[in-house]
């Protein structure tokens, strides 16, 4: 009895030490991947729909497709996708991170040396994509070329 009241007890404080931070992640780099991998893949996810509501309008509607891909050749829509690349990229890198934990039996004691190697790996793609992406959308913005 003593032990389960000791366990409620550490519960209590853990719980109230939370809640005095104002939030329940504590900063931990694991667990804000693994919310950027949620956010992300809820991202992807949307996005595929909306493909594929905007390729269906070619069968509904040609003229209706032809000005929803002309919106979407504004310079404004790179911003989009270059959210897109990222969000792809990043559940893609972190995808492969967690398979590895879970079915590596070394996973657990790499993940954060892992965690380290996909944002690394990541910021390595970004970086060069965001400057190629941003650079023709300027371009096409002022006109240049």
């Amino acid at each position: 009895m003593a032990s389960t009241t000791a366990n409620a007890a550490g519960a209590t404080d853990r719980a109230g030490k939370a809640r005095l931070g104002g939030t329940l992640y504590r900063g931990d780099p694991g667990m804000w991947s693994w919310v950027a991998h949620r956010i992300t893949g809820v991202l992807v996810f949307f996005f595929l729909f909306v493909h594929v509501l905007d390729t269906a309008l070619v069968r509904v509607s040609p003229n209706a497709y032809d000005e929803v891909i002309a919106t979407y050749k504004s310079p404004i829509m790179i911003l989009f996708e270059l959210g897109l690349v990222g969000a792809v990229l990043y559940h893609a890198l972190n995808g492969v991170r967690v398979m590895l934990v879970d079915f590596w039996a070394k996973g657990i004691k790499y993940q954060r040396p892992m965690l380290w190697t996909i944002v690394g790996i990541w910021l390595l793609v970004m970086i060069p994509g965001s400057y190629y992406l941003l650079s023709k959308g300027i371009a096409e913005l002022f006109g240049g070329s």
